[in-house]
């Protein structure tokens, strides 16, 4: 007899109204958040995403200029090779590897795509070097689609104030999805990735100037800091 497949519990109706009231403070407080990686079109934010993984917004801004005026289009990266990127995004942690996902997704986007940048999430997550954090990000600043992408600011964020206990992106993306309404998980990313780099840092938050304090239980806080 086959084993049942295990159901998760669906949040109760306090646990969704806390998970709002949360959103809502941290958008009184930080209005004006919004992606700081620039771009100017679709390949530039997709390209821009997978540079960022394991370095700064700040740090891709530095390189993407110079590196979108050498390669203005798919078919542009899909004619080089992955060593012709590397003068332009060598300041950049594991440069090598993001240079072969981006011509190898620009490849498949000139190949399969007509040059253009898939907007659905099948579409985005089929692209080699693409996965469903990079996939949800273009998604939600493209305005294609809802997602609530994990980052480590979101996963560190949403563990502390208890709105999952979970470690893998996907688990707490499930858990953050059940708890907020759709039409804001953009937005809510957004405003958790911008709380974790100012506030609620993760060797030392802030929690003295922290918004939702009295709303978070402070999980994984040391207690030196729980003022």
């Amino acid at each position: 007899m086959p084993a049942r497949a295990s159901r998760r519990r669906a949040p109760s109706r306090e646990a969704r109204a806390r998970a709002v009231e949360i959103v809502d403070r941290l958008e009184r407080a930080m209005p004006e958040v919004k992606i700081a990686l620039e771009f100017g079109d679709d390949l530039q934010l997709l390209v821009s995403v997978i540079l960022s993984a394991q370095s700064t917004d700040v740090g891709v801004n530095k390189v993407t200029p110079a590196l979108f005026a050498r390669f203005a289009d798919a078919t542009a990266y899909a004619a080089a090779r992955p060593e012709d990127l590397w003068p332009y995004i060598r300041s950049l942690g594991l440069y090598r590897n993001k240079a072969k996902a981006i011509v190898a997704a620009a490849r498949a986007i000139a190949a399969e795509h007509g040059g253009r940048v898939p907007r659905t999430r099948e579409g985005l997550e089929a692209l080699p070097g693409v996965g469903r954090k990079t996939a949800g990000v273009v998604l939600v600043h493209l305005g294609a689609a809802h997602a609530f992408p994990v980052d480590t600011h979101v996963g560190r964020v949403s563990r502390r104030l208890g709105l999952t206990s979970e470690e893998d992106p996907d688990r707490v993306e499930r858990d953050l999805e059940a708890l907020v309404p759709e039409e804001r998980w953009g937005k809510a990313h957004q405003l958790f990735v911008w709380h974790g780099r100012r506030t609620c840092i993760a060797r030392a938050p802030a929690c003295s100037r922290c918004p939702v304090e009295d709303l978070c239980p402070k999980r994984g806080v040391p207690k030196v800091i729980r003022r």
